[in-house]
C-alpha cells in the first residue's frame, strides 16, 4: 500500500519538515555526483558516514579509546544519506505525507528534536540487534518511522488516501494504514531474528521498529506548540 495524501489539515507552514526534505534531496545529488565520478569514494562515503554497527559497538569494547563524536556522529549523518532514488523518493514521500502534522503539533524546534531523537532510538535498535555487521546504515526511514508512531497516536482517525493492489485508490483510517506498516516491520523484523555476522542488517527492519515505537512515547512526552496549547484551550 503506497499512501498518496492525508485529510489531516495543517494551521502552520512546516517549515522544518521542508527543510528536512531539500537538506536529504540536496546530499543525495551530491552522493550522486561522488558515485558517478569515483565509486571508490562513494563507497567509502556510506561507511564513513553511514553507521556502520560493528565500528560503534567496537567504539565502546574494552582496551578502546572511547571517542563520543567517533562512536555518534555517523549516526547523525546516517540520517540523510541515501543509495538509491527510489530510497529517497519513498522516505521523503512518507515524511511530506505525515511529518506536515507532527510538525503543526510539536512546533518547529520541538519537530526537529523529535525527528533527530527518533532517529537516534531506530539506530541505536539496529545496532544492538545488528552488533557485528558491518554493512552501513544509511537512510531517514528510522526517524520517518518515529514521524509515523506520533501521527498514528495524534491523529489516529484522519484518513490517508492509499493506492492498493496498483489499482485502487482507497480513503483508510490512519491508524489501521499505520497499524498494518508496523505490523509488516514486525514480521519482517521476525524473519532475520537470531541471524548474526558482518552481512547482516541489509534492510534496517528494526530500526523502523524502533524509531516507531520511539514516536509513540517520545510524542507524548514532547509539549504541543504554545499557540496550539492556546487554541486548544478556547
Amino acid at each position: 500500500m503506497i499512501p498518496i495524501r492525508d485529510d489531516q489539515p495543517t494551521f502552520i507552514t512546516p517549515f522544518v519538515n521542508y527543510f528536512i526534505i531539500g537538506l536529504n534531496a540536496v546530499v543525495f545529488l551530491f552522493e550522486q555526483s561522488i558515485q558517478a565520478q569515483d565509486p571508490r569514494a562513494y563507497l567509502a562515503l556510506m561507511h564513513e558516514f553511514g553507521a556502520v554497527p560493528k565500528h560503534i559497538t567496537h567504539a565502546f569494547g574494552p582496551g578502546v579509546h572511547f571517542s563520543l563524536p567517533a562512536a555518534f556522529l555517523p549516526i547523525l549523518t546516517s540520517m540523510f544519506l541515501h543509495s538509491g532514488w527510489l530510497h529517497i523518493i519513498g522516505n521523503m514521500w512518507f515524511l511530506w505525507i505525515f511529518g506536515d502534522n507532527v510538525e503543526d503539533y510539536l512546533g518547529h524546534f520541538g519537530y526537529l528534536v523529535f525527528y533527530l531523537v527518533c532517529g537516534f532510538a531506530a539506530a541505536i535498535t539496529h545496532i544492538l540487534l545488528n552488533p557485528g555487521s558491518t554493512l552501513p546504515m544509511v537512510g531517514a526511514s528510522g526517524a520517518i518511522s518515529g514521524v509515523m508512531g506520533a501521527y498514528l497516536l495524534l491523529y489516529p482517525r484522519a484518513k490517508v488516501q492509499t493506492w492498493v493492489f496498483f489499482i485502487f485508490f482507497w480513503w483508510l483510517p490512519a491508524w489501521l494504514f499505520l497499524v498494518y506498516w508496523f505490523v509488516l516491520q514486525l514480521l519482517s523484523g521476525a524473519q532475520t531474528a537470531g541471524q548474526t555476522g558482518p552481512e547482516t542488517g541489509g534492510v534496517a527492519v528494526w530500526a523502523h521498529v524502533g524509531g516507531f515505537l520511539a514516536g509513540l512515547i517520545l510524542v507524548k512526552i514532547f509539549p504541543q506548540r504554545a499557540t496550539r496549547q492556546r487554541y486548544a484551550s478556547w
